[in-house]
């Protein structure tokens, strides 16, 4: 065999640099949107809306500190009749003639967005969790027209069941709760849940339960002790899915919402500041807003890797 010769499996060393430098590029491309809002959210108003683009700029919290308050606008005689500043943003609010009169409603936003996403996220996964063990495990009459039944709940978009779903919760008294968009959520999300699972209990061999329930357990007992403990990438996997469409979900929430169940996505996009939109505000909550779904994915990457390539390869 000629020194040049190579397995047709492992790639060559060119093809490592080459496709290394495809996902460093990609990586940057993708990361430069996320990287300028980052950015922005410490710049100050006239520097986010300045032109050309300030890529080197003196960094600022007046977006937090805006993101955060609300202000009104006062003569100077009234500011400087005030005692002295006692914090950065009250010193910088007053610079531009205003005083901060309360706090702004981006943190109960804030809340309502990781209570409705975690609290649907879960029970997505705990009823597609069941539901797929079921599919997986019993026969089931019908079973592959059901499992299309449920895969066909999410082939339309929302806007096209958003009119009736509106008019039965307000029916319901639904309208702007925390519950009424956990349970919509938990629909939405539970067709998926399923789908994912019951791939990944496929692949668990049904010997390990019969061998659990020879020795005495219940068929409750296997699967809580032997099943579920090997479907713990899977159900990691189909967290991270039904959370990111929670978390990120925008049409659903801005019709059925407008106060005390509103979350982060449609209230953010409302920041107005002096003269207009509050981009450093924006980009602020914009950037507060990525941090819980950023630790969840990252907590749960290497169950996310392993559960995408889960039963690719046979042995």
């Amino acid at each position: 065999m000629s020194a040049s010769a190579h397995s047709v499996i492992e790639p060559s060393a060119a093809s490592k640099r080459v496709a290394g430098a495809i996902v460093i590029l990609y990586a940057v491309i993708t990361m430069i949107p996320l990287a300028w809002i980052i950015a922005t959210s410490f710049k100050t108003p006239p520097d986010s809306i300045a032109y050309p683009p300030k890529v080197v700029f003196t960094p600022s919290i007046e977006g937090y500190c805006n993101l955060f308050t609300t202000r009104t606008r006062q003569t100077p005689d009234y500011i400087a009749s005030l005692p002295p500043a006692t914090n950065f943003c009250d010193e910088t609010t007053r610079k531009r003639n205003m005083v901060i009169a309360g706090q702004s409603n981006f943190l109960p936003r804030f809340v309502n967005s990781l209570v409705i996403a975690f609290g649907s996220t879960f029970c997505a996964v705990f009823l597609g969790t069941l539901t797929a063990y079921g599919f997986s495990r019993f026969k089931v009459p019908l079973a592959d027209d059901l499992l299309f039944f449920i895969l066909s709940t999410r082939m339309m978009p929302p806007i096209a069941v958003a009119i009736p779903i509106y008019l039965m919760y307000r029916e319901l008294g639904l309208s702007d709760t925390a519950l009424g968009m956990i349970l919509l959520y938990t629909a939405v999300n539970v067709s998926l849940a399923v789908w994912l699972l019951k791939g990944f209990i496929d692949e668990i061999p049904r010997e390990y339960e019969e061998a659990a329930m020879i020795d005495g357990y219940s068929r409750l007992q296997a699967f809580w002790k032997v099943v579920l403990p090997q479907a713990t990438t899977g159900i990691a996997a189909t967290a991270i899915f039904c959370m990111i469409f929670a978390w990120n979900e925008y049409a659903f929430v801005s019709l059925l919402t407008s106060g005390t169940a509103q979350t982060a996505p449609p209230f953010i996009p409302t920041i107005i500041g002096e003269g207009g939109q509050d981009w450093p505000a924006v980009a602020a909550g914009t950037t507060i807003f990525l941090v819980p779904i950023l630790v969840f994915t990252i907590l749960l990457r290497k169950q996310l890797l392993r559960g995408i390539t889960f039963g690719a390869v046979r042995k």
